[in-house]
């Protein structure tokens, strides 16, 4: 977060709002109205915010995309090739897994495996196996469901900055009221342009966003399914 709001900010002090006071100062002089520009339209600080915002997102969704990416190969791989039915057998696999490096022991896949490895140990029972499985998924569910709150209040956060902007641009343009009734419209039509503007781009921010969330649920969510598929697959079938 820290590293994404000192590159906004530096882009934003030595390029955005520079380039947007020459366009705005030379569409004064000429008399018209300041042009729809890029930079005109992102010059304010609620958009500012919202970018900074929108970009802390998208890193955090794309790393978690990443990490999901990274532990698909596992699903390739028998990890419970010795587990036919005897517990000396099952006993020596559960070792095996427990002795993994530390980044393959920690993924999701391998967490539930062990779960009901040590189920199936104590119980014997392929019924119980099971129904730790199924709660090793939903425990994990509510983890990755959890995970991704700050990212949805960022998302419901960024509209409302945009609504800020846009009480702040209704603000000051009814505060130069009487210059438009003297015939200047120019401030009240700048402070409007803050209002639309910074809800403008509050909205699309949010729009792509909420995609992005979307797309990395329902990658979660097969990832879920796949878990839950494995392990009866390698596990129930073969203790069964």
């Amino acid at each position: 977060m820290l590293l994404i709001v000192l590159v906004v900010h530096t882009v934003y002090a030595r390029y955005v709002r520079p380039s947007a006071e020459r366009i705005i100062q030379a569409a004064t002089e000429a008399g018209q109205s300041a042009p729809r520009d890029l930079v005109v339209i992102l010059k304010d600080w609620e958009q500012e915010i919202c970018i900074i915002l929108m970009l802390y997102c998208i890193v955090q969704i794309v790393l978690k995309l990443r990490e999901i990416s990274k532990e698909q190969y596992l699903f390739d791989v028998d990890l419970l090739e010795d587990v036919e039915g005897p517990n000396s057998r099952l006993a020596d696999n559960l070792d095996e897994l427990e002795s993994l490096p530390a980044h393959i022991g920690r993924t999701q896949l391998v967490e539930t495996l062990k779960a009901s490895l040590r189920r199936y140990r104590i119980t014997e029972d392929v019924q119980n196996t099971s129904d730790a499985i199924q709660t090793s998924v939903e425990a994990l569910a509510m983890r990755l469901e959890a995970d991704n709150t700050m990212i949805r209040y960022m998302i419901w956060a960024i509209p409302s900055i945009g609504f800020i902007g846009t009480v702040r641009g209704i603000g000051q343009a009814l505060s130069q009221a009487d210059q438009a009734l003297a015939g200047d419209i120019s401030g009240m039509t700048a402070s409007l342009g803050i209002a639309f503007n910074s809800t403008f781009v509050a909205l699309i921010a949010s729009i792509l966003l909420m995609l992005m969330l979307h797309f990395l649920q329902r990658t979660q969510d097969r990832r879920l399914v796949d878990i839950q598929k494995y392990c009866e697959e390698f596990l129930l079938n073969r203790i069964s």
